[in-house]
């Protein structure tokens, strides 16, 4: 199918979600996509101008055309939009649906923001590649490249190249397609002979192989086969396979065990040397055995602490070589070269004191071989520590994903919807139509649609409600929530990644990836952080020992065991490891980690890091009404009668015609009506209808029981030529100044009656406005529906300023209003005519429940469509970022004070003096600390106020 923009005359934004309408047609009914798109519209307010609803009538007589053969259907098209008063062009195929695919690579090696930013440069210089964001916290980069002109394995050999080690995560649209990894070993053939296997299979679209990893890639529709086919194929072939996802949390528990016993086997070599330096020099029996000569000045004691530091400086320090030659080898610098200066610079002068005293009778010089090693060491137990407390941050995306159960019961149906047999099988395994046996008490292991059985099903994991929802069959079920009180059949509609709960746990993870605007800052001082400290150090060490040689200070300042020279490479030593650029680079990812991990636990979804920032400095918020403020189900609260007709008479013609309609007022008359069909024991209810037409915005009219029947606002009975009497319109104003909806009823052309229809206010909502006003946080309503209903739900929920009768780009033009006089808007809607409003705000929050496309547009979505949760949103990221200024403030803090304090500045003072050992020491508690002191985001709770509002809701 050909695509067009359109670009309203209203607003650039309005086009782009009309854009997003007119995709979602192809493939559908076009009379029933029509009358969907007009009343999901006028359900959340009405909102369509006439041009674009005629526009969309004419639309709609085109589509059952086959568009891909016949261009001049396109120009048709083409002409009905442009008559409709807009601007349309034709689209290429790839602005429509993007050039660039997105790929995600898991990183190993990064120690600071300094890595991060290497390797983001690396993989923008690489051709095709649109935009790269490498996350330090998560140690994940998230690549948008052009598959046409690189591929990921590319990729990949950008990072390798620049010193780190990368692996796939993730390629392309992952939502149909699946990683299958082989066991054993396997040739060439192998691999072939099972991509044309799995080929041959209905529904397969691709298969790619990677010998070197084991692995195949399959892209399949899931409609026609699965998962579960494949691994029965590959395994008839005599191979073993196992299918792999990318949703967990990222695995660090090898690395954690490979600093600890980094750590642990250093220390077997780092305490015997110090205790060879530091104690067994102090006593007298063993200090003569260990300054025995063995050539010129060369003592058993140099020799030994030689043997000892070198295997801690080259091979458990290997990974500061490694990550300072690539570092440098790219023109940057980072921790690790400030690690292999200070601990090289050590070393050597230890190594070249062995050398003189081997080759001198006079030198009398001592090693400092300890330094080394025990400033090894303890960076060694300060980045096993780090990496121990970066799990703990990811501890929420966990969470996520043990709430899926790790099998469950297949069955097997005959024609009948009998069943056959159950089986047990893994939940990856599960595919689109299976059908699901849940028993009381087990989790839903994936998204379906109840088919048999009635149940209370728990979904406060997903979405924070507390209460339990009743599901009987044709109810929607999220897996991950949990069966409460009887045995559920479910048929499987979303699997793997299409499921609700990788959704969430998916944008948890690309949330922790998008960087805060305030970690720029810290990224400009990391630029130049490192660069700064190695000329620090330069300085420091020759300033004491120009001052040592010249005699500006005492000989009694030297210890004993060292001279000028000695004293000097010790203040320098300190002054480049105990520098941490680490604790500034972690001190917003870990923050925000912890904090979306948090926000997600509670059914709230921020998307990113700037999402984050931007909530909690909001001065005002613009609320929708309709499916925001209200429950967004209108209900049939009364009818009035203007004739002497039975009830039941006059909602059998009503029902009759209404039930042609998927408008949502009409499915509140088709509910209304049954009920009362039971009170009244009237059951021919069925009548012929004929000629129906839906009038856009206005209602519908049709001939059914030999009478013609409107049914509408006063618009249609105005367009109808039906004159409304000083009775009905009297009624009317009332109704509206009870914020209800009052709906039109003529049979043959006289007005007989009015449907009051009600949409509630949500219980929370005034209490929620409140809250915000003491917050200083100003709320406004900007409404599509009339003035009437908008002022009585404002006077309701507390609200002093409301704009009613409102189409998409006025409530876009307030929003820019308000930001002109320099205010932080928030946006607060669930329709699709509110999501160009979600975008133009600073922070759009869209309810769960609302439109995909108002969803999509919004930086935060607030699963349980709670009000409250708008308060807890802005909560948190006050508490976050208050958070953060205290991670700041540690770290530039520590640097500020830490860098005069091991230069010496206090030593002629006091005496106080850092060692070089004691100074890593301190760098790694830094970084540490800074993840601790994110790490207590983690015992957030929401606001003591929402908590008491709640109870008295609950009370009530």
């Amino acid at each position: 199918m050909r695509h067009f923009s359109k670009v309203l005359r209203t607003g650039r934004h309005t086009g782009n979600v009309f854009q997003s309408s007119l995709k979602r047609l192809a493939g559908t009914s076009s009379v029933l996509w029509v009358e969907r798109l007009i009343a999901e519209i006028e359900d959340r307010e009405g909102l369509m101008t006439s041009s674009f609803c005629t526009w969309v009538e004419r639309f709609s007589s085109f589509h059952t055309c086959d568009l891909h053969k016949k261009t001049r259907r396109e120009q048709t098209i083409q002409t009905a939009i442009e008559d409709a008063g807009f601007d349309a062009t034709e689209m290429e195929e790839e602005e429509v649906h993007g050039r660039y695919t997105v790929c995600r690579l898991q990183i190993k090696g990064m120690t600071c923001t300094a890595c991060s930013s290497c390797i983001e440069s690396s993989l923008e210089q690489t051709h095709g590649v649109k935009k790269a964001v490498v996350a330090l916290a998560t140690e994940e980069a998230e690549v948008h490249y052009d598959p046409e002109i690189v591929n990921y394995k590319m990729l990949i050999k950008s990072v390798t190249d620049a010193g780190f080690e990368a692996e796939l995560i993730s390629a392309g649209n992952e939502s149909n397609r699946i990683h299958l990894k082989l066991e054993g070993t396997h040739t060439q053939e192998d691999m072939e002979l099972l991509q044309s296997s799995l080929m041959e299979f209905l529904g397969v679209k691709n298969v790619e192989t990677d010998l070197q990893n084991s692995k195949i890639a399959v892209s399949y529709d899931p409609d026609e086969t699965g998962p579960r086919r494949f691994l029965e194929v590959i395994g008839k072939a005599g191979f073993k396979a196992s299918l792999q996802t990318d949703l967990g949390a990222p695995d660090r528990s090898k690395e954690v065990k490979e600093y600890k016993h980094q750590f642990l086997w250093s220390c077997v070599l780092t305490i015997p040397l110090f205790t060879l330096s530091m104690i067994l020099m102090y006593i007298p029996a063993l200090k003569h055995i260990l300054q025995s000569k063995i050539i010129n000045m060369l003592t058993v004691g140099m020799l030994l602490r030689w043997v000892l530091s070198s295997p801690v400086q080259f091979f458990f320090g290997r990974r500061f070589y490694t990550g300072a030659y690539n570092a440098l080898k790219h023109g940057s610098t980072n921790m690790d070269v400030l690690i292999a200066l200070g601990t090289n610079a050590a070393y050597f002068y230890s190594v070249y004191v062995v050398i003189r005293a081997a080759t001198s009778n006079h030198f009398k010089e001592i090693d400092v071989f300890e330094t080394s090693a025990m400033l090894i060491s303890f960076i060694l137990l300060g980045k096993y520590l780090e990496v121990l407390a970066k799990g703990k941050t990811s501890e929420a995306i966990a969470k996520l994903i043990e709430l899926q159960p790790e099998f469950a019961t297949l069955l097997t149906l005959d024609e009948n919807g009998d069943v056959l047999a159950e089986k047990e099988i893994s939940t990856q395994l599960i595919q689109r139509k299976d059908m699901i046996k849940i028993t009381p008490g087990q989790k839903f292991p994936t998204d379906g649609v109840v088919i048999w059985g009635v149940s209370y099903v728990s979904e406060s994991m997903i979405t924070g409600e507390a209460c339990p929802v009743p599901k009987h069959p044709g109810d929607k079920i999220i897996g991950g929530t949990l069966n409460q009180s009887s045995v559920l059949h479910v048929q499987a509609t979303h699997v793997g990644s299409e499921t609700a709960l990788a959704q969430i746990v998916r944008l948890v993870k690309a949330a922790q990836m998008a960087k805060a605007p305030v970690q720029k800052y810290a990224d400009k001082i990391s630029r130049y952080f490192v660069p700064f400290v190695v000329l620090a150090a330069l300085i420091t060490c020759m300033a004491w020992f120009g001052a040592g040689i010249s005699g500006t200070y005492p000989k009694s300042w030297i210890p004993a065991s060292m001279d000028e020279f000695e004293l000097a490479l010790q203040f320098g030593i300190s002054v480049l490891v105990i520098a941490c650029p680490c604790a500034l680079g972690l001190a917003t990812p870990t923050a925000v980690m912890v904090a979306t991990g948090i926000g997600a636990s509670q059914g709230i979804l921020i998307k990113g890091g700037q999402a984050l920032e931007s909530t909690h400095k909001v001065q005002c918020i613009v609320f929708d009404k309709t499916g925001t403020l209200t429950e967004g189900k209108p209900v049939v609260t009364s009818t009035k009668l203007f004739r002497g007709l039975p009830l039941s008479n006059f909602y059998r013609l009503v029902s009759a015609v209404e039930a042609n309609s998927v408008h949502p007022i009409a499915r509140a008359i088709l509910q209304y009506a049954p009920a009362l069909c039971e009170k009244t024991n009237d059951s021919d209810w069925n009548c012929q209808v004929e000629n129906f037409e839906l009038v856009t915005g206005q209602g519908v009219h049709a001939i059914t029981g030999n009478k013609r029947v409107a049914i509408g606002n006063r618009k249609l009975m105005q367009s109808l030529n039906i004159a409304l009497s000083e009775e009905a319109q009297q009624h009317l104003q009332s109704m509206e100044e009870l914020a209800q909806t009052a709906v039109l009823v003529s049979f043959d052309n006289q007005v007989v009656g009015i449907i009051s229809v009600s949409d509630p206010v949500k219980p929370e909502a005034a209490g929620a406005i409140s809250l915000l006003q003491s917050w200083g946080i100003r709320s406004i309503i900007v409404t599509g529906d009339n003035w009437g209903t908008a002022r009585a739900v404002a006077r309701e929920v507390g609200v002093d300023t409301v704009i009613a009768e409102a189409e998409p780009s006025t409530k876009v033009d307030k929003i820019k209003d308000l930001q002109r006089t320099g205010m932080i808007v928030g946006m607060v809607g669930d329709g699709i005519n509110d999501s160009p409003a979600l975008v133009a705000a600073d922070v759009g929050m869209a309810i769960g429940a609302g439109t995909d496309v108002a969803i999509e547009a919004a930086d935060i979505v607030l699963m349980r469509s709670n009000l409250e949760d708008v308060l807890t949103a802005i909560h948190l990221s006050k508490k976050t970022f208050s958070r953060i200024k205290i991670n700041y403030v540690w770290a530039l803090g520590y640097n500020v004070l830490a860098l005069p304090l091991a230069a010496g500045v206090l030593f002629p003072l006091v005496g106080l003096r850092l060692p070089p050992w004691v100074a890593g020491a301190a760098m790694a508690i830094s970084s540490v600390s800074v993840v601790c002191s994110s790490l207590l985001l983690r015992s957030y709770k929401r606001p003591k106020k929402l908590i008491t509002l709640k109870q008295i809701k609950l009370s009530s």
